[in-house]
């Protein structure tokens, strides 16, 4: 019996989809990271199934055994990767199991920001209809607008195609180009960053956190845009100078934002963002959603299998894929 290490502990109806899909052949150890039970399942695991918290060398070495980490999470900037280089174990994302959610909260993000939504809501509970006129407080409509996609991974495929049915007009960037025909099925076109910060209304950011992509809108980027843009992060806060970013919207150099991550999560009470009336903001929620705890189980233990058969696993970050 092989033993997978799930952390961190989740409600019990959670677990009971955890262990329906768990396979003949496994046992499942449930543990809060840091904890004496979690180390205690560590020494034994050949797998860890879960979302990584500040995974580094003392996990690996608390977890000799260790065969795979299987995160149920996209992002891995909580893993230490030259951690798990030197232990020599692959670390896997989730293959995608949160990708649709990630895509519809961006566009719920986009519609919210263009359309004012939460300010609409706070005024409708607090007893004011309609207030102010309809050109102080103007809404938009996504249709003819220009999205940016910056990442064109799993997630910001899922954007464009979604942008697509609101009539939206897509554009990218990214380190890896589609090619020609691939552009043509997505109905993408590809651009240089600065051209995609000047050409688009809305610039939405779809990157892993890495040193090449931590500060990569800051306040040159954030100047190209154009007055009328808003832009949307769902992927990590640090990807965006937030500094910059807090001064263009108080200056209204750009029309808004909306954001599910910031570069400290929680943030502060006082953290000026927060007093913004053009940004809407969520909790860093884009990922988990009730449906896709089957996918993100379904593939992990798929590719907990793949390992234990000695077969080579799916999904494993950049930085340890020639691993």
């Amino acid at each position: 019996m092989s033993t997978v290490l799930f952390a961190p502990r989740q409600p019990e109806v959670i677990l009971e989809i955890l262990r329906s899909l768990t396979p003949a052949g496994f046992d499942v150890a449930v543990a809060d990271p840091g904890t004496p039970e979690f180390y205690q399942a560590a020494a034994d695991a050949e797998y860890f199934l879960g979302f990584a918290r500040n995974m580094g060398s003392e996990f690996f070495r608390s977890a000799p055994k260790m065969r795979l980490v299987q995160l149920t999470s996209a992002g891995y900037d909580q893993v230490d990767v030259e951690a798990a280089r030197k232990a020599g174990v692959p670390v896997s994302n989730n293959g995608g199991a949160n990708a649709i959610a990630v895509a519809e909260h961006t566009m719920m993000l986009m519609l919210a920001t263009l359309k004012r939504l939460v300010w609409h809501h706070n005024n409708v509970v607090a007893g004011t209809w309609r207030i102010g006129n309809l050109a102080d407080a103007r809404v938009y409509e996504v249709a003819g607008k220009t999205l940016g996609v910056i990442g064109l991974g799993n997630i910001g495929k899922k954007v464009a195609r979604r942008a697509a049915g609101f009539d939206m007009k897509v554009i990218y960037y990214d380190i890896r180009r589609l090619t020609e025909d691939a552009e043509d099925a997505l109905g993408a076109r590809f651009v240089l960053l600065a051209e995609l910060m000047r050409r688009a209304d809305v610039v939405s950011l779809h990157v892993p956190l890495d040193d090449s992509t931590r500060g990569l809108i800051g306040a040159k980027e954030i100047a190209l845009m154009k007055p009328s843009a808003i832009i949307v992060n769902t992927c990590r806060g640090p990807v965006i100078d937030e500094n910059a970013l807090y001064q263009a919207l108080k200056s209204e150099q750009i029309m808004g934002a909306g954001l599910d991550v910031m570069v400290d999560e929680p943030p502060k009470p006082n953290h000026p963002m927060l007093a913004l009336p053009n940004v809407t903001l969520t909790p860093h929620s884009a990922g988990p959603t009730w449906d896709n705890w089957w996918s993100r189980f379904r593939n992990g233990f798929d590719n907990i299998e793949r390992v234990a058969s000695g077969r080579a696993p799916l999904w494993v970050i950049p930085e340890l894929a020639s691993q």
